[in-house]
């Protein structure tokens, strides 16, 4: 009977009793379904508030067009940056499940506070008068502004904890070792995406169609209800899912390993690994590597160590060789997480410049004016046409052709980063169709017209990095997840997350220097307030060239990772290797 109950149970996950998981009452679809919901909540709320802001800002709070653009990519990048926040408290204190429930709590809050500011209109400026020019009217002030702000990033801490947890949590309900259960896990890489597109696609049609018609009020408060009946859904679950056992805090276990490896820097490693500390089960064991030797002598027995000989050591002196390799493998990221940084930062111009570009655009269809924010449904339409055509067709035929479930994580990774340089490609193209159009019309239109060319032209950059962005987010979600030490998941998916992050960092960077070196001297500049007189052709040129470049870094890092790393799954058994530990020798 126990060995019956020990084949049902799964290692290192328990249920909400903190007894061991058995499979047939806990995880599986059911409980993932219950945690995508509250992500596309998520999507909704953030993407609602980020595909549209630019527009509030220059045209109820009166900013001007780079520093609108730039308060939009800075709370995007401020949300995923907190990740890493949400990444650490999981995995050291609060659990994945927590950690969800309470910074979903606080983006409900955030989203409520939004809502009452764009209500109240002593939180906002008069509105400007048509006779005079935009630049002119009165713009937000200190506390206006300020209670914007922390809206905004209350919003944005309960996007950091979200996003940091939900993937992970998601793939604790599937067993890996078990041969149908990971079959369930690789789709769920598939869906979970489509759920955040789908939430983005709510976003920019309805929720921004709302904002524009309706009240942004309104719309704000519709996130709010979503988000706490998704909580709601969320908790419902408890006591179906499946609960991994923490390891204790990654960050620490890192500096842990850097301490002990500068200690012993002067000590010669010995000849053989089996004369190494280790104190890992045999399930948690990872293969030594040479890769980084340095940090292989935080393992090294020193004379000192000998008093710990009956009482476990002090991890700041002496570390096991699986918890060396453990940062060995965090550090083996850094190469491809540094290079598809700039992918985010194409990304970001489809929510601020672009948006730009198709308000001034012509936008009907026969009596119905799309919003300039709903023109990014094109680029979630391409997410989901792309991700649905994988996961349909190409799934199952590379299934039969290669034996494998798909493209590997870096090549989809590989093909998103070329897709976003054609994207910024035919964005310079657009643009330059757009100038001639506007330089052609110069003073016949007004200054808040609307120029005769359709917004349509636009669409090919929108499909392009969308269709980018579906590989890229599957692929570098999959990589951080599988790739990444037991212990270390939710860290990994927050260092993912990061270069989102970053991504909207260096594109407000970019704009910061861009506007400060083509401007100088009383000149527009490649980014004037005037879009019209603005040369956006330009900028989408500089970044196509500068995604072409990365392209070629990433292919490099790509190959120098598969000839460093080991095996994607590499806890494996050691039974060679005679490690040293304590009290006993293994």
């Amino acid at each position: 009977m126990e060995g019956n109950k020990a084949s049902w149970s799964i290692a290192d996950t328990v249920d909400y009793k903190g007894f061991p998981a058995d499979k047939s009452k806990t995880g599986g679809w059911i409980p993932a379904a219950l945690i995508l919901g509250i992500e596309i909540c998520e999507r909704l709320t953030t993407m609602g508030i980020a595909v549209n802001l630019v527009t509030y800002l220059g045209g109820t709070m009166h900013l001007s067009s780079a520093t609108s653009a730039n308060i939009v990519t800075d709370f995007m990048g401020t949300s995923f940056l907190l990740c890493l926040l949400g990444g650490f408290l999981a995995d050291s204190y609060l659990g994945r499940y927590k950690t969800i429930a309470i910074f979903a709590v606080v983006q409900g809050l955030g989203t409520s506070m939004l809502a009452l500011s764009t209500k109240l209109p002593q939180l906002r400026p008069p509105p400007c008068n048509e006779n005079i020019s935009p630049e002119k009217c009165e713009k937000a002030n200190g506390i206006q502004m300020g209670v914007l702000y922390l809206s905004l990033y209350l919003v944005a801490l309960g996007t950091g904890g979200l996003k940091a947890c939900v993937s992970g949590f998601g793939t604790d309900q599937f067993d890996e070792k078990d041969k149908k259960e990971k079959t369930q896990m690789d789709y769920f890489f598939q869906r979970f995406f489509f759920f955040v597109s789908l939430g983005t696609l709510l976003a920019v049609t309805v929720l921004v169609y709302i904002q524009d018609h309706v009240g942004r009020s309104w719309a704000y408060g519709i996130c709010s209800v979503s988000i706490f009946t998704a909580i709601c859904i969320f908790l419902s679950g408890t006591k179906k899912y499946r609960y991994k056992k923490s390891f204790g805090s990654p960050a620490v276990q890192i500096f842990q390993v850097i301490a002990a490896s500068i200690k012993k820097r002067k000590l010669e490693f010995p000849s053989s690994i089996e004369l190494a500390y280790e104190d890992s089960s045999e399930d948690r064991r990872i293969q030594h590597t040479d890769q980084f030797r340095f940090l292989d002598k935080a393992s090294i027995v020193a004379t000192e160590d000998e008093k710990y000989k009956h009482l476990p050591p002090n991890p700041w002196q002496l570390c096991s060789v699986t918890k060396v390799e453990e940062v060995k493998m965090m550090i083996r990221l850094l190469p491809i997480w540094a290079t598809t940084i700039l992918f985010w930062t194409t990304y970001a111009q489809m929510m601020t410049f672009s948006v730009e570009q198709a308000a001034t655009m012509h936008r009907s269809i026969g009596n119905f004016q799309i919003p300039a924010g709903s023109l990014t449904v094109f680029f979630v339409g391409a997410i989901l046409i792309t991700i649905a055509v994988y996961d349909q067709l190409v799934m199952p035929l590379w299934k039969k052709w290669k034996g494998t479930q798909g493209f590997t994580d870096m090549q989809r990774i590989a093909i998103g980063l070329m897709l976003s340089t054609l994207g910024m490609a035919f964005a310079a193209i657009s643009e330059v169709k757009r100038l001639s159009v506007a330089k052609h019309a110069g003073d016949h239109i007004a200054a808040n017209s609307t120029l005769p060319v359709s917004v349509f032209i636009l669409i090919p950059q929108f499909i392009f990095v969308g269709s980018g962005e579906a590989f890229i987010y599957t692929g570098q979600l999959d990589f951080f997840i599988t790739r990444a030490p037991k212990g270390m998941k939710s860290m990994s998916t927050g260092l993912f997350l990061t270069t989102l992050s970053l991504g909207f960092f260096v594109s407000s960077l970019l704009v910061s220097i861009i506007k400060a070196v083509t401007g100088g001297n009383g000149g527009d500049g490649w980014l004037a307030d005037n879009i019209n007189d603005a040369r956006l052709d330009y900028f989408y040129g500089l970044l196509a060239v500068l995604s072409f470049i990365n392209f070629g870094l990433f292919i490099w890092s790509a190959i120098w990772y598969k000839r460093n790393a080991p095996s994607k799954n590499s806890s494996v058994e050691m039974e060679s290797i005679k490690t040293i530990s304590y009290g006993e020798e293994k």
